[in-house]
């Protein structure tokens, strides 16, 4: 019966090598003594053919039932035929007895090699006193024999110990290794459960950093207080990248921002790839951070998903050669993990921020449509009332000043009318949806010439228009609508230009220009906190272009006229262009 096991047996590599040296000294022998006849070297090629076929059970860590036993007694058996075929003691190879004995040392120890040379003894001593003419060189042999059985034994003793000693310091260091494996695979584990569980952007940013550090070093029961092991999440907010989580950073260096311009940041965010780098103490950008001194080696991962950029994963050790292959792997993982988690934390984010802002957007709506109503058509009304109640005691007075009155009522109901009807359009303009945002915008200044004798020069490019879809236009048509009103109401501009074009591939240029006062932009901006109507307005503008994943710019100075203008991409890859863009900048 054969069994295999999981790790080798040294025992039987050092009996194979033991058995094949031998066999090689036993065709020297016979070499030497001219004695190379096939009737001698018969035992020897069935050694050869035996110990190739436990070197190939060695080789597959099987082995037979009694497999020690097994071979002894073959060894003992062919070495004792070729002891006797080659003519005993007075032979060329009569040591041919040392096979069996040094097997029997290394697989018994003491009493294997002392009982193995006693029974080749014997057959010494036979083979001397039976069938040769020098029985005192036969028993002189035998007593060697079994002197060397018990030396070899006690060297096999001491040699097996040392095995066995070496064998379970390695059994420990495999078992430890595969404990350090399997934590670092619980690391893992752990870490795409609480990733992939989590839509907080500080929780994410904190598992990634925590559960790295118990990845890369799960041997260390306290990582914070004995491994010296810097990491840090960094993030682009504001065009700059910030800490978002950090270990073993100071105070002051929490507060440090980066360009991401120069050294290892700027070629992890170009390049998209990792970097292992040495001397991170004197990066031009890093060497900023106090923590990052000691440091002599580091690895930086770029937080990106194709066009995205997120930010960078950076871990520093003092160790020159802590990042090894295996850690760096662990690294990549975890580093990927990251960005799926962090970029899903991102999405949510702007959803909340999204709704929010439509609730906003909706308010903000209601407010103005509050506000024009009272400004306009309220007033109107009201003011229609008082001059019914005017003429109706004029008609007993004056029938002639009365009639006049009621041709100026009749002027200002029709107005009236007009305003009401623009809101209502502006409100919900049909024939955007069944013609289209050109002619919609057309509308939309023919009625500001109509109501308000307000002139509006409209230049949109039609095959510009067809790239938009529905929801994109009405945003724009909204956009174009609060920027004519606002021009309008405060700039008292006598004509006000829309135009709409491409810009460059995947991005179109909405501009909103008038030749009115102007005003100081930076002033109205600021305002903000006192909710002035013109600041409201910008607000208005930013919060619908960001609708479209747009980029507003205002330009306008006093007495220079105002001019709007907003860049929108069409796809994914535009507008990844456009804001790293605007982030470079």
């Amino acid at each position: 019966m054969i069994k295999r096991f999981e790790t080798p047996y040294m025992a039987d590599w050092f009996a194979i090598t033991l058995r094949w040296i031998m066999v090689v000294g036993l065709f020297v022998s016979l070499g030497l003594g001219q004695r190379l006849e096939i009737a001698l070297t018969w035992p020897l090629g069935l050694m050869i053919f035996w110990n190739l076929a436990m070197t190939a059970l060695a080789g597959l860590n099987l082995r037979v039932t009694y497999h020690r036993r097994l071979n002894i007694a073959v060894d003992l058996l062919l070495s004792g035929a070729f002891f006797w075929g080659q003519g005993g003691v007075q032979g060329p190879a009569f040591w041919v007895g040392l096979m069996p004995i040094l097997t029997s040392s290394i697989y018994f120890e003491l009493w294997g090699g002392l009982t193995t040379a006693s029974l080749f003894a014997g057959l010494v001593f036979y083979t001397g006193t039976r069938l040769e003419d020098n029985p005192a060189l036969s028993v002189a042999v035998a007593v060697v024999l079994i002197i060397l059985g018990i030396i070899f034994g006690y060297l096999g003793r001491s040699l097996m110990a040392h095995m066995r000693k070496n064998r379970a310091l390695w059994i420990d260091a495999e078992e430890k290794r595969r404990a350090i494996q399997n934590e670092r695979m619980r690391a893992i584990y752990e870490l795409t459960s609480t990733l992939s569980s989590t839509l907080s952007y500080k929780r994410v940013l904190d598992s990634a950093l925590d559960l790295s550090a118990a990845a890369l070093n799960p041997e260390v029961e306290e990582l914070s207080v004995s491994d010296p092991l810097v990491g840090v999440v960094m993030l682009f907010h504001g065009g700059k990248l910030r800490i978002g989580s950090a270990r073993r950073f100071t105070s002051a260096d929490m507060r440090v921002t980066f360009d991401g311009a120069e050294g290892v940041l700027k070629r992890a965010l170009d390049d998209g790839e990792p970097i292992v780098l040495k001397d991170i103490g004197y990066d031009p950008e890093l060497g900023r951070v106090i923590a990052l001194r000691n440091c002599t080696s580091g690895y930086c991962f770029p937080l990106r998903s194709g066009f995205n950029v997120y930010g960078v994963l950076l871990f520093a050790h003092p160790e020159p050669d802590y990042f090894t292959t295996e850690r760096i792997k662990l690294l990549d993982i975890i580093g990927r993990q990251s960005v799926i988690a962090i970029q899903n934390a991102r999405l949510y984010q702007d959803l909340v921020e999204e709704k929010e802002r439509m609730a906003e957007v909706y308010e903000e709506a209601r407010k103005k449509l509050a506000r024009d109503l009272h400004d306009g058509p309220t007033q109107s009304v009201a003011a229609m009332a008082m001059r019914l109640n005017i003429t109706k005691r004029m008609l007993v007075k004056d029938a002639k000043a009365a009639a006049e009155e009621i041709v100026k009522l009749e002027e200002l109901a029709h107005r009236t009318t007009k305003e009401i009807r623009h809101m209502l359009f502006t409100l919900r303009p049909l024939i955007l949806e069944s013609q289209g945002l050109t002619a919609a915008i057309q509308a939309m200044a023919d009625k500001m010439m109509e109501t308000f004798s307000q002139k509006v020069v409209v230049d949109i490019d039609e095959k510009a228009t067809q790239q938009l879809e529905m929801g994109k236009q009405g945003v724009i048509f909204y956009i174009i609508d609060e920027a004519v009103n606002n021009a309008r109401k405060h700039a008292a501009a006598e004509t006000i230009a829309v135009r709409l074009r491409q810009f460059e591939p995947g991005v179109l240029l909405l501009e909103i220009a008038d030749n009115g006062v102007g005003f100081d932009v930076n002033a109205v901006t600021q305002s903000y906190d006192k909710r002035s109507s013109s600041s409201l307005g910008m607000v208005n503008l930013r919060e619908r272009s960001e609708l479209v994943n747009g980029l507003l710019q205002i330009d306008s100075k006093p007495g220079k006229g105002t001019k709007v203008q907003v860049y929108i991409p069409l796809t994914e890859e535009a507008a990844d262009r456009l804001h790293h863009a605007r982030r470079r900048k």
